[in-house]
Order: C-alpha cells, then structure tokens, then sequence
C-alpha cells in the first residue's frame, strides 16, 4: 500500500489541539496564515504521497554503495532529492535573509515528518542540513554564512555532522581529532569519525561537514572542543566548489536498515576547515543544531509509524482469514486482536504526534517572544518528544509486522522494511536512555517549575471537560496528579543516580499523561461524540493507565538494581 500523507490530520492537531493559531498570530510568523498553512501542508503531502513514496523500497533493496572512493545513491534518490530542493523544503524554517521561507518550526515539523513517513532513507539528507543551517545562522562568521548558507538551504550542497568516535561513543569529550592551526585562518582537521549519516552522495555539488575537534590547548572534555567546517570540495574565491579537501569515506556501515542512506567512517587528514563560533565552544554550537535535530528524529519514528500503520490497515483491509465474529467486510480487521493492534497503531500515532507538534510550538513561541516560560517548555518536551516519538514508531512498525502474520515476515510486503529502518532512531541523536536522563537531570534543575507549569495545564484542561466526559477527565486527572508527586519525589532526590534509575519509565509515563491530554482536547473539538472521542476513550482506558506501573518504577529509585552483582549477572 503507497504511503498517503496525512495532510488532514496535521490540519486538525494544529487547528484544535496544539493552538497554532498563536503562533500565526506573532509578527515574526505573520506569513502563516491558515491559507498558507493549507497550502505548504498540500504540496508537502503531494510530493511525500506521489514523489517520495515509490522510492521507499528502493532505497532498502538497492542500497547506497561506495564505489571507487564515491557515493553511488539508490535509483531515484537524485530526483527525490531534487524535488525536496527545488519545493524550497530544505529551507523551510531557515531565514528569509539567506533564501529560507522563515516559517514556523510547526510547519518544518510536520513536512519533515511526512517526508519521514514516504521514504525514511533519503529524509535523512536534509534533515542533517537542516540542522547545519541552524547551526550556522546563530554561529558562524559573516564570511562562512555567506558561502555556505545560500547553497545549503537552496539544496545545492548538503551538511552532515560529525560527533561520534569509535572510542569515545556518546561520551563526545573523549574524543581524539584535532585541529592546528595553518596560519591563515584556516585550521588542518586530522581524525576519524564514525556513523556519519548522508557523509557523501553523487547528487549534490558539495559535502559539507561539520566536525569536532580539540585545538591545541583545548582542555580535556566537553569543554575543549571545537567545532570547523570542513567542506568535501574547498570553496574557490567565487564561492564554488575548488579542490578537493583532504578527506575521504572509508568505508559505509552494513546496517540493519536505512540501507538506502549511506552511513560512512570519515577520514580526516590535516583537512582544510574553518573555526564556527569561538574557540574550545563547539559543544555549545552543536547543540544548537541537535536540539531541533532531537525533535526532527522523533519525527522520523512518527512518520515510519504512520507508514507502517497505513501498511498495516490497507492488509488488514483485504487479507481474509478464518471466520469473522462480526459482520464487516470480512477480512481479518474485524478479528478483535487484530483490531485491537490497528486501534493501538492509530492511538499512538496521534498522540505521539500531538507531544512532538506541541513541543514545535514552544520553540515557535520561545524564539518570536523570548519569554522564559516557552523555553522551558519547549527544553522540557523534546527528549519526551524524541525519545517517545522513536519508541512509539519501533512499537508501531513491530506491530505492523504482526498483523502481516506471516507475511510480516517476508521482506517482499515490506512490512520488515519498517521496523528494521525506524530502528536506529531511539539510538541516533542521544538514545532515549539519555534523552530520559537529560529530563530527569537538566530539565528538572528549575526544581520542576517547568513540568509543574505544564501538568497544571493538564489538570485544568481535564477539569473543564468533566460534565461533557467525566470518566476520561477523571482517569487523566488523577494520571497527571500522580505524575506531578511523581516529579517532586524526582526533585527531592540529591543523588542523580536515584533519578537515573528510573528515567526511562518516568519519561513514558510524561509522554502517556500528555497523549491522554492531547486526545481528550481532539474529542473535546469534535464535540464529544465521533470517531475521535472513540480514540481517545480507547486511550485513556486502555493505554493511559500503563504510567502507573511507570511510576511505581521511578519511586523504587535505584534500589535493587545493582542488587545482583556482575558476576551473578553472568551466571
């Protein structure tokens, strides 16, 4: 079944759910008006639905190969690429000064994830430029923002970012590359970097790296890095492609999925690069570009979600097998645990959907208005956004192979293809366990000021819609109750290893309470009675009720978990 971007539901979560109309309000957005709003939404849909579909499965059954020290991309990824380009995607939440649409980072959110949806490999491409762009407008010079910026958004050239290290991990500090100085301004970049998505294509006239490296009185850690543009080919004095720099892709990793986005090891000796920022302040750049990229990601689990869902239904649809036990049309849809699957898919797509869009809100807001509210806010939402964003597409694309049956399992439905793609997602940009830990950690150091804002708002909003659905209002307000004592037993503890211990848990729980929340305000909108007040009373009763046995985990700290020694571990 061919992909169909879901440009209705988009509609509807922004119109009722995640208020974006105060984001449209704002001057620094006035361009989004609804009229525009429809009309991205549209096209976006029409390329992802007609374009970018069809070359989902090439991508997995004819991967990216390295040929003779070149990239050889999938059949068709050029021409989707170019369409992303030419449709001005790229560009979307990028300044209006150097060629971007300067739209909302809703907008961006939901194109990307419709891109996600279509063809997960090559949406990886701009999302890494994307985030490059970002990266750049707030902290590069003048000079490299007027080389590099104009190409980037315009799809010309593409970015990718260089962190990980075969040694060092997610422990970015330990890395070993370097960077001394030429003299000249310019710096020779020396090292290895490991699972660099999109490091080369045959499409794009430049490959634009960004890299980590340490300076010469760098000190040890996070502290003393800093970040270089290290293009493929050095810009000449016009601002095009010159000579080649000294770098090269090694060798491409043999993944699970994601076959048609090359993965490389990228090898860097004494390559020519530029300092973006201050020095010993890389950490602080990259950041910049992985924020949004930690929302950009839960997207992709979102998307592959929505396409296996869409996959999933459209078999269920057709594939009759044993006797149905109510009248239907007779396939396997009307078999109640298959139903069951297929309502559970919807459910939580829509909820995890609701958490990631309304984060994007708050980092619309946060920007226009500055106020501190809305950046707290939006900091407190993306690691649930991407972490449970991911989750949710590998339990939905998992679920999808199950209602195959067997044929799940048969890599010609493409069923597989799902799940083996959306895989990597909870573990690329900061896998979820860091994601959970960053929100017990760094986003409860406000003493949970921000979690306590944002569940008061759930508390509320449950209370107003106690006459029109008593039961569901009362099962998420006491969800949410339990989860803010919850919060300040987090709060209390001293020892972040108490916190550690059950973040993960804690953080499902959060994106459990928001789900419930966001689907009690959709059914509100449809008036109480319709298809989506039946979604969310499937929510609330039969998944919301998962975050009390989370929650009894984060309370049992770590106590027990180190119960077992390593050794019985093993044993």
């Amino acid at each position: 079944m061919a992909y169909r971007a879901p440009v209705d539901e988009f509609q509807y979560i922004f119109d009722h759910v995640v208020e974006f109309d105060q984001v449209a309000k704002i001057d620094l957005f006035a361009e989004a008006t609804p009229d525009m709003t429809s009309a991205i939404l549209s096209e976006a849909g029409r390329m992802c639905s007609e374009v970018l579909s069809p070359l989902q499965r090439n991508g997995d059954l004819h991967p990216a190969v390295l040929e003779n020290g070149v990239v050889r991309t999938s059949p068709g990824f050029a021409e989707g690429y170019r369409a992303i380009a030419e449709g001005g995607w790229i560009g979307i939440s990028a300044s209006a000064e150097s060629g971007g649409m300067g739209l909302p980072m809703t907008l961006t959110t939901a194109v990307n994830e419709m891109m996600a949806g279509a063809c997960l490999a090559l949406q990886l491409n701009p999302l890494m430029s994307q985030g490059q762009i970002e990266a750049l407008e707030h902290h590069a010079s003048e000079e490299i923002k007027a080389i590099y910026l104009p190409k980037l958004i315009s799809g010309e050239w593409c970015g990718t970012m260089n962190l990980t290290e075969s040694q060092a991990g997610s422990d970015v500090g330990a890395l070993r590359s370097k960077a001394e100085s030429n003299g000249d301004g310019t710096f020779a970049v020396t090292g290895q970097k490991i699972y660099i998505s999109w490091a080369d294509n045959d499409f794009s006239a430049n490959v634009c790296h960004l890299v980590l490296a340490r300076l010469p009185d760098g000190a040890a850690g996070t502290k003393g890095i800093s970040l270089f543009m290290v293009p493929k080919y050095i810009p000449d004095t016009d601002g095009e492609p010159g000579v080649a720099n000294s770098l090269s892709v090694v060798s491409l990793e043999h993944k699970l999925g994601l076959h048609g986005s090359p993965t490389a090891v990228m090898q860097f000796d004494g390559a020519t690069g530029w300092l973006v920022g201050e020095p010993h302040q890389g950490m602080k750049a990259m950041f910049t570009m992985m924020n949004n990229a930690r929302l950009g990601v839960g997207g992709q689990g979102i998307g592959s979600a929505e396409g296996a869902y869409q996959q999933a239904l459209g078999y269920a649809l057709e594939r009759k097998q044993g006797s149905t036990p109510v009248e239907g049309g007779g396939t396997i849809a009307d078999h109640a645990d298959v139903r069951r699957m297929l309502t559970t898919m919807k459910a939580e797509v829509f909820a995890a959907r609701s958490i990631a869009l309304s984060c994007a809100v708050a980092i619309d807001m946060a920007r226009a208005t500055g106020d501190s509210d809305w950046l707290a806010r939006a900091a407190l939402i993306t690691p649930i956004a991407k972490a449970h964003g991911t989750d949710i597409g590998n339990e939905v694309a998992h679920m999808g192979v199950q209602v195959h049956g067997g044929m799940g399992f048969i890599e010609e439905t493409g069923a597989a293809q799902f799940s083996r793609d959306v895989r990597v997602t909870a573990i690329y940009e900061g896998t979820n366990g860091i994601q959970a830990m960053d929100l017990v950690a760094r986003k409860l150091m406000d003493g949970g000021d921000a979690a306590f804002r944002l569940l008061e708002e759930v508390e509320m909003a449950a209370e107003a819609e106690r006459e029109l659905f008593p039961n569901m209002s009362e099962a998420l307000w006491s969800a949410a109750e339990t989860l803010r004592e919850t919060t300040e037993w987090l709060v209390s503890q001293e020892d972040l290893n108490e916190r550690f211990a059950g973040a993960v848990p804690y953080l499902r729980a959060f994106a459990r309470v928001l789900g419930a929340h966001f689907h009690l305000k959709a059914a509100k909108a449809e008036g109480g009675s319709g298809p989506r007040t039946h979604l969310a009373r499937f929510y609330i009763k039969r998944l919301l009720p998962e975050y009390a046995a989370q929650l009894t985990h984060v309370r049992e700290g770590a106590r027990g978990l180190y119960a077992l020694s390593l050794d019985e571990l093993g044993a």
